[in-house]
């Protein structure tokens, strides 16, 4: 990778090994036409999350939906799917040894029911999967957490942190050989809670991580509100106060192992966005890396990108590293302010804005035929 001092010229290029996605939404049917492309231009492998219609809670459905995306992936493309069972109050723990015999799935989501898009299916009680949990923790299969409460009586802004308290610290002691990650994680308490936590496994890889995406790097809750209610900055977690996102920051550029890449790309059509009950979730599949590149540019710490996007994920999960590399290059050039979806139009996270990185391979595909 080229010197820090080497980037700041222009036309300069940054080679990163081939990164990887561990936290991504692909839906179903024909949207996969558009969604796989788009993440198999920038990443060689992405954790798929299982919240579909109906959700993916067992194996032999997990594999079907494997099938799906590999057949829309476009010609000549090795991207993988790593896929992930939706964790219920009736998940069967004799489900867990099923998925990692089956060595495609790669982690169980817990959604709070109730806390995000299409999460109506998840836990209600954590009491109820204390056997599958078990059955995780004999297996080596790491529990993936949307980390929110739904007790109406809390601050929205606030959810993330109470569920740390109240949720993940009874699970961290009861279950101290659990693999975890913490996704999409918004808040300083989040970014501490990690810290705290430095349990490892038998290849010493940590046994608690967390992936951040692009959008809570670059923004905070200001974005949602600038010059109006802008919908496409609103996901779940929300983006959140200013100085919650310095920290995030800080730990991505940390070079510590435990914060990986996860984008949570959640595409939904344009109407469904700009609707009267508009969807959570930022789509930013089409341009992920150069966003990622502009926040760590930003921060003076664009050497430590590579560790963060190639290295840090595949060393939690226990996957090789990946052999191939992808070129950014320093390219001022404008976000879309629409793209083509299904059967009208999707809007990316910072459509119209300036980025100055574009990776090679990032132009947005064309839908199969």
């Amino acid at each position: 990778m080229q010197s820090p001092d080497s980037l700041d010229r222009p036309g300069s290029t940054l080679r990163i090994t081939r990164p990887d996605d561990w936290h991504l939404h692909l839906r179903d049917g024909d949207a996969l036409a558009w969604t796989v492309p788009w993440s198999a231009a920038q990443f060689a492998r992405a954790i798929v999350m299982p919240n579909l219609k109906p959700p993916v809670v067992d194996t032999a459905q997990a594999l079907a939906y494997r099938e799906r995306v590999l057949a829309a992936r476009p010609a000549g493309a090795d991207f993988q799917p790593l896929m992930t069972l939706y964790l219920t109050d009736r998940t069967p723990p004799a489900e867990i040894a099923r998925a990692r015999a089956s060595g495609a799935v790669f982690g169980v989501k817990l959604y709070p029911a109730g806390a995000t898009t299409n999460s109506d299916s998840g836990v209600t009680d954590l009491r109820h999967v204390h056997g599958v949990l078990e059955a995780m923790q004999r297996e080596g299969m790491p529990l993936l957490v949307h980390g929110e409460v739904t007790d109406p009586e809390v601050d929205v802004f606030d959810r993330e942190a109470v569920f740390l308290e109240r949720h993940l610290q009874p699970i961290r002691r009861d279950f101290p050989g659990l693999k975890i990650v913490l996704e999409h994680i918004t808040t300083a308490q989040a970014v501490d809670f990690v810290l705290a936590h430095d349990a490892r496994d038998a290849r010493g890889a940590p046994l608690l991580g967390a992936t951040l995406t692009a959008h809570h790097l670059l923004h905070n809750r200001n974005s949602m509100f600038r010059g109006g209610l802008r919908p496409h900055y609103y996901c779940l977690p929300v983006l959140k106060r200013e100085t919650h996102r310095r920290r995030l920051v800080e730990a991505a550029c940390s070079g510590d192992a435990r914060f990986f890449l996860g984008t949570d790309s959640a595409p939904h059509a344009r109407g469904a966005k700009e609707a009267d009950c508009g969807c959570a979730g930022c789509f930013s599949a089409m341009h992920a890396l150069e966003l990622y590149a502009q926040a760590f540019e930003q921060a003076g710490c664009l050497q430590r990108l590579e560790g963060f996007a190639s290295h840090f994920g595949a060393d939690f999960y226990g996957l090789p590293r990946n052999a191939g590399s992808i070129e950014l290059r320093r390219q001022d050039w404008e976000v879309p302010q629409r793209l083509d979806y299904l059967d009208g139009e999707i809007v990316p996270v910072d459509a119209g804005v300036r980025l100055g990185w574009r990776a090679v391979a990032s132009a947005a595909p064309q839908q199969q035929a």
